[in-house]
C-alpha cells in the first residue's frame, strides 16, 4: 500500500466514521476503486486499524468532558459513574458478538455485495424510523424530539444502544447509524444519541483496533508499512476531528433522512456495478 493510497483511505475513514453512512463500507468500496484486492487480509486489517485516528479525534474534541469525568471517577461523582456505567453497558454486547464472529465477518462480509445490501437496507430503515419518530415526537426544525443531555442515557437506553451496535458488525450497516437510531428509538434526541455514539466509539473502536493490530501486526508491517500506516492515521484524525463538530451542529436543526437517501443511492450504484 503506497502512502498516497493510505492517505486517501485515511480521508475516507475520517469523513465517514462518525456519519451514519458506514466508514467500513466506504473503505471497502474505496479500496476496490483504488485497485486493492477484495478480502485481502492486510487491506481488511488496515481498514480497522486506521480507525485509531478517528478515536483520537474524539479524545481531542471531548478532552474537557473526559478530564472532568476522569476527575469525577476519582471522587466518586454520580454523573461520572453514570456515564461510565452507560458506556460499559453499551459496549458489552458488540464486544461479545464481535469476538465470536470476527473471523466469519472478515471472511464473508468484507465484499462489495454485502456492503451494498447493508447500505441500501440501512438507508431505508433510517428514513422509515426518522419519519415515524417525527410523526410521533415532532420537534423544532423537523427533528424528532427527545431527551437532551448525556445524563439522560439510562442503563436501559444504554443497553438498547449496545444491542443496536451489534448490527453494525456487518460492514456497510454503520456503527454511527445503528447507535444513533437505537438512541432515538430509546427516547433520546438525535444530537444526544450522536454524542453518546461518539463516546461509545472510544472503547468499541479502541478494542477492535488494538485487537486487530496485535493479530495482524506482521501482515500490516509487510504489506502496508510504517510510513503508510502513520499517514493513514494522521489524515483520518484530522478529517474526523473536523467532521465531529460539524455533524453535531447539523443534528441540532436537521435530521438523518438525507443520509438515508445517500445510502440507498450508493447501494444501488454498487449493485448496478456488480450485476451490469
Amino acid at each position: 500500500m503506497t502512502p498516497v493510497v493510505a492517505a486517501l483511505l485515511g480521508i475516507v475513514e475520517g469523513l465517514t466514521e462518525y456519519l451514519p453512512v458506514s466508514s467500513t463500507g466506504h473503505l471497502v468500496l474505496a479500496g476496490h476503486m483504488l485497485g486493492l484486492a477484495d478480502n485481502d487480509p492486510a487491506t481488511s486489517s488496515f481498514e480497522i486499524v486506521v480507525q485509531l485516528g478517528a478515536i483520537l479525534a474524539v479524545v481531542v474534541h471531548y478532552r474537557v468532558l473526559l478530564m472532568e469525568r476522569a476527575r469525577g471517577l476519582l471522587s466518586r461523582d454520580p454523573a461520572a459513574l453514570r456515564l461510565l456505567s452507560a458506556i460499559a453497558i453499551a459496549f458489552a454486547p458488540a464486544a461479545a458478538v464481535g469476538l465470536l464472529l470476527r473471523k466469519t465477518i472478515k471472511a464473508h462480509l468484507f465484499g462489495l455485495l454485502p456492503v451494498a445490501v447493508a447500505l441500501a437496507v440501512g438507508g431505508v430503515a433510517m428514513i422509515a424510523i426518522e419519519r415515524f419518530l417525527r410523526a410521533r415526537r415532532p420537534g423544532p426544525g423537523g427533528v424528532p424530539a427527545g431527551a437532551q443531555g448525556l445524563e439522560q442515557v439510562t442503563p436501559a437506553r444504554a443497553l438498547a444502544i449496545g444491542l443496536g451496535q451489534c448490527l453494525s458488525l456487518w460492514p456497510g450497516a454503520s456503527r454511527a447509524m445503528c447507535t444513533i437510531v437505537a438512541g432515538q428509538l430509546a427516547g433520546l434526541s438525535t444530537a444526544t444519541a450522536a454524542e453518546f455514539s461518539f463516546l461509545l466509539a472510544l472503547p468499541t473502536l479502541g478494542a477492535a483496533t488494538l485487537y486487530e493490530a496485535s493479530k495482524a501486526r506482521h501482515v500490516l508491517a509487510a504489506s502496508v508499512g510504517g510510513l503508510s500506516m502513520t499517514i493513514g492515521l494522521v489524515v483520518s484524525f484530522l478529517v474526523a476531528w473536523a467532521v465531529i463538530a460539524s455533524f453535531l451542529k447539523y443534528l441540532r436543526t436537521r435530521g438523518l433522512e438525507p443520509f438515508g437517501w445517500y445510502r440507498i443511492g450508493l447501494g444501488m450504484v454498487v449493485l448496478w456495478g456488480i450485476y451490469r
